[in-house]
């Protein structure tokens, strides 16, 4: 089915560069969706192809012009559910799909990605939801749009016995590509999500952490597409304190970075001790095919 893409309605946006080119794995085909090229392409548990492999160098060199990007604010939202153990495919594809057709319903919302979790995790969750939005109050109008309402009661809560929201505001490139996810980058890959509960009298020791992750990214360049982190201002999920997104350019590049000595190390050095809990999935973003939804 072909569903005409409609745009957001924002705020005007000044580009800087307007030119500018631009820990058990489940291998269980999931429901996967992401934005292509100005539409979006749709990929469902059933036509779901292979992660495509892709040649990567962990030694690659960031660019000098990142320094000196302008940056803009984003609001991202992470919503995590469980599904139910009897869940059918055809009842997996619907929730996903309603989940994901959210974004042309309402205005604000820049970016979807969404999924089946690849790895198991204590919480026992399912499935993911990854959405930005460009300002807060686009955010909280989102929770009482009587559509995404609806979408809940009747296509989500009836297949899922839990979820959890996180919400948190961070900062990205000023430019279309990366503010909006679209482009070649963004077709495919997976999406790594990083919860975390950490302590309250360190504050100091947190930020330190935190940039000593996000120095680590940067030195990723080849692998990593694109990176946020922000603190949980969501009021109904005071159990995580912090959340981390990164996209990466396939799952080999995934493995490659959380496999890294550079990674366990900061880990160890850094957050061991401030960090009361974490949780870590990542799902694959993996469209197929050319059909406009």
């Amino acid at each position: 089915m072909l569903i005409q893409s409609q745009c957001s309605v924002l705020s005007p946006i000044r580009l800087t560069n307007p030119h500018r080119r631009l820990p058990i794995i489940s291998r269980r085909a999931p429901f996967n969706a992401c934005r292509m090229n100005g539409g979006v392409v749709i990929s469902t548990w059933l036509g779901r192809k292979k992660n495509r492999g892709v040649t990567v160098s962990a030694t690659e060199e960031p660019s000098s012009s990142l320094s000196v990007q302008k940056k803009r604010k984003v609001v991202d939202h992470i919503c995590l559910l469980k599904a139910k153990e009897d869940l059918s495919d055809e009842e997996e594809k619907d929730m996903l799909d309603f989940l994901y057709t959210t974004q042309y319903q309402m205005r604000g919302i820049l970016a979807v990605s969404l999924g089946r979790i690849l790895n198991e995790n204590i919480d026992k969750y399912t499935h993911a939801v990854y959405m930005r939005f460009q300002r807060k109050e686009d955010m909280g109008k989102f929770y009482e749009n009587p559509f995404y309402l609806r979408v809940l009661n009747e296509h989500v809560l009836p297949y899922c016995h839990g979820l959890t929201n996180v919400d948190y505001e961070s900062e990205v490139e000023d430019d279309i590509i990366p503010i909006f996810r679209k482009g070649e980058e963004f077709n495919f890959g997976v999406e790594f999500v990083l919860l975390l509960s950490l302590i309250d009298n360190a504050s100091g020791r947190v930020e330190e952490a935190l940039v000593s992750l996000e120095g680590l990214i940067m030195g990723f360049p080849s692998i990593i597409v694109q990176s946020t982190r922000g603190l949980n201002f969501n009021p109904s999920s005071k159990e995580y304190t912090h959340g981390v997104v990164i996209r990466f350019r396939s799952l080999d590049a995934f493995e490659i970075f959380v496999g890294s000595s550079e990674y366990k190390e900061i880990w160890k050095s850094k957050f061991d001790q401030i960090t009361r809990k974490t949780l870590s999935l990542h799902f694959s973003v993996d469209p197929v095919g050319s059909e406009i939804m």
